[in-house]
């Protein structure tokens, strides 16, 4: 009988386990393609708070972290200064690390920057999506994800790591790592085939 249960249940990727908060994001948001600006940025930046901690934990903090940063406005948050770091320190509704806390109001200052340049956040990232399929082995980083963190760290962006911004092409459809028998698997790809790049803005 426990089998059938199991058998019964939707194939997903094994990392989905049993939170219906973990399951609601696979099912719902990981790996589908992303270009909203606030949406990216918001992204990238628990992407770099989740650094050293679980990802679960990170998205129960969600909320709390919306509300403090503004919803992730780029604009908003590139205005945040001492104070605002000092408010956030004080907020246990996120994760109070000084150094993370700082490389958010410090990438929305490049993210500024970036956006004049490419004409948007999204754009920029896009570029960076890989142009072939891979087919190997899990894997935490990519050729494409190390470029990206290169070029965001020459940049002066922090907690970029190349490990860091893979699972942010995870996350935002830049590649499709739905398992192959996961039911989400060919939703995304169909959902990758529909999705209209950003257009770049730079000269």
């Amino acid at each position: 009988m426990h089998d059938e249960k199991r058998d019964s249940r939707p194939a997903r990727c094994v990392w989905a386990g049993n939170d219906p908060l973990y399951i609601a994001y696979h099912d719902e948001e990981w790996g589908r393609p992303v270009a909203d600006d606030t949406a990216l940025f918001e992204r990238i930046s628990l992407e770099g708070f989740q650094s050293g901690l679980s990802w679960l934990t990170i998205l129960r903090k969600r909320p709390a972290f919306r509300r403090a940063f503004a919803g992730f406005d780029i604009d908003a948050v590139a205005a945040f200064g001492p104070r605002d770091v000092e408010r956030l320190l004080g907020d246990p509704g996120i994760v109070r690390h000084r150094g993370k806390i700082e490389a958010v109001v410090n990438n929305a200052r490049r993210a500024v920057e970036l956006r004049a340049e490419a004409g948007s956040l999204a754009a920029f990232l896009w570029r960076y999506e890989p142009r072939t399929e891979y087919a190997g082995p899990p894997r935490s980083e990519s050729p494409e994800s190390r470029a990206l963190s290169k070029e965001l760290k020459r940049r002066g962006w922090r907690f970029v790591g190349p490990t860091t911004l893979y699972s942010l092409m995870q996350a935002v459809g830049m590649v499709n790592d739905h398992g192959p028998h996961c039911m989400c698997r060919l939703e995304v790809e169909r959902l990758r085939q529909a999705f209209a790049r950003p257009a770049d803005g730079a000269a």
